[in-house]
């Protein structure tokens, strides 16, 4: 092969990495967001009682959970 070859394959897998990385990095948070949801329900139902505490600390997860998709999808243009 000769450089200008390996070259513009290089640049073709880099623009594939991008989207391939943020579809990873996108399963950390779903499944962070699934467990937070999962979790406060069953805690919900075991004490009714504590309802706004424990909707108020699921939706930080929640939020926290979110801002690790939003930064996945950011770095790659970072980077790029």
């Amino acid at each position: 092969m000769t450089a200008e070859l390996v070259n513009l394959a290089a640049v073709d897998i880099k623009g594939n990495l991008g989207a391939v990385a943020y579809g990873l990095a996108a399963i950390g948070p779903g499944v962070g967001i699934g467990v937070v949801f999962g979790h406060s329900i069953e805690a919900m139902a075991r004490q009714p009682e504590a309802m706004g505490i424990i909707r108020t600390n699921m939706f930080l997860g929640f939020a926290l959970c979110e801002v690790l998709a939003l930064l996945g999808l950011v770095v790659p243009f970072i980077f790029s």
